[in-house]
């Protein structure tokens, strides 16, 4: 019997995964070095669907301790990938929120500490690690900033030019309209449709204060349709910071989840995904 793939990887997430990489990973808080190795590890904790760094707890370059103060509720925020797949922990849930059976420690440099910023897991694959929280430190792969969280080696970003006649629109009103479009097929997420900006009315929209960081793409600043209530942080495009995505830089993608969507003709039907409800609750493009 023939496996689904994708299947088979949601069914892994309420364990605790890891996968090595080859990368040179380093840390640093406050100007002070943390780590600098050749052997970390990727981690998800049970139900993340992004992981974070563990590194060899012999090449720290900074003291872990017990915890000086006591740590404050980390709220769970909690969401399904698809309809029949269960629930999983949204990204924005804060490194404190432990699925996983371990021991929470400080990090202390000569300048600088980071409260709870690391976790030793009880788990024999994971012996001699420890898993760093990502926003508590700054990170380099071997000599290029990462921000967001590590890239997952197992997801990907596939950017294809269309000729397809594209239009969008909310509540009966146009938004745009093209034949330019560039598709993004990311892993375990609806396509996304970026247009560019001459085919996009510009006029019926407002810039947002919102702005989210992506891994694989860059930051991205959004737009908001006012003559619609669900038309809030409606639109995203992204910064010119990674070269992976250039093909997508200064063009402007919908929430297919939250408008109509016509291609070549045909209504599409909405995806339904956390990103399906609007307004700052929701989380960022992915």
């Amino acid at each position: 019997m023939a496996t689904k793939l994708s299947k088979m990887m949601f069914g892994t997430f309420p364990q605790l995964r890891y996968e090595p990489t080859a990368k040179r990973i380093r840390a640093s808080l406050g100007g002070d070095a943390v780590v600098d190795t050749q052997q970390a590890y990727l981690v998800w904790e049970p139900r993340r669907v992004t992981p974070i760094y563990a590194v060899p707890e012999a090449e720290l370059l900074a003291e872990v301790r017990a915890p000086a103060a006591l740590g404050a509720d980390v709220p769970e925020l909690g969401f399904k990938m698809l309809r029949d797949a269960l629930p999983v922990l949204d990204p924005r849930t804060g490194f404190g929120k432990h699925t996983a059976v371990g021991e929470e420690l400080d990090v202390v440099t000569q300048s600088a500490a980071a409260s709870r910023a690391a976790f030793r897991p009880e788990d024999p694959d994971l012996d001699g690690y420890v898993v760093l929280d990502f926003a508590a430190f700054d990170w380099l792969e071997d000599d290029e900033e990462i921000v967001g969280h590590p890239r997952d080696p197992f997801h990907r970003v596939d950017i294809r030019a269309s000729s397809a006649e594209v239009e969008v629109a909310l509540d009966g009103v146009t938004l745009a309209r093209s034949n330019g479009a560039q598709l993004l097929y990311e892993t375990m997420l609806p396509v996304r449709y970026y247009l560019p900006p001459g085919d996009v009315r510009l006029d019926l929209m407002e810039h947002s204060a919102k702005w989210t960081v992506c891994p694989y793409k860059g930051k991205a600043s959004y737009l908001t349709y006012p003559g619609a209530k669900s038309g809030q942080n409606i639109a995203w495009s992204y910064d010119r910071r990674f070269r992976d995505a250039a093909q997508i830089h200064g063009l402007i993608s919908f929430f297919n989840e939250r408008v109509d969507l016509t291609v070549n003709g045909t209504l599409q039907e909405r995806p339904v995904t956390p990103w399906s409800r609007p307004g700052p609750s929701a989380p960022g493009a992915l």
